[in-house]
């Protein structure tokens, strides 16, 4: 088996991309077309309004974020915190990398608290998609940082 490079990990706000999404959707690994009739009743099932962070409450999470990689010594190669998700590609670190978002959604769960934001914010899960080779994590780097631009280990 290759050796692996990175990943890029993705997840999401509460509420914000539900299974049966018109953009499609991830589950277990795999992409699926929308549906609607299991978006619809997805929505139906939420216990609070879907979740969007403001500009202030992004670059709280991703300080968080950049905060604790330090902390874990890990290599961000490009980070993007949108309105509704994120998205992280790092190095590879031998720590379980359900551990690692684990550890990155509780860091910002911890920094929102701080400038106010209560209730669920994260939806459970992740999308992770393995980088064993130069050329895949360049692809990874290059298309999160089409959003941002600011950071580039590679």
């Amino acid at each position: 088996m290759p050796k692996t490079l990175g990943y890029m990990i993705t997840w999401t706000t509460y509420g914000s991309w539900l299974q049966g999404d018109k953009r499609g959707f991830v589950k277990n690994g795999r992409t699926y077309p929308g549906r609607k009739r299991l978006a619809d009743c997805n929505r139906q099932r939420l216990q609070k309004r879907p979740v969007k962070l403001s500009q202030r409450q992004r670059r709280t999470v991703e300080k968080a974020i950049l905060e604790k990689a330090q902390q874990l010594n890990q290599e961000i190669c490009a980070v993007y915190v949108a309105g509704r998700h994120v998205h992280i590609v790092a190095k590879y670190i031998p720590v379980g990398i359900e551990n690692i978002v684990r550890v990155y959604k509780s860091a910002s769960v911890v920094a929102l608290r701080k400038v106010g934001l209560t209730g669920r914010i994260w939806t459970k899960g992740f999308d992770k998609r393995y980088c064993f080779d130069q050329r895949s994590l360049q692809e990874r780097v290059r298309y999160v940082n089409s959003h941002n631009r600011r950071y580039a280990c590679i």
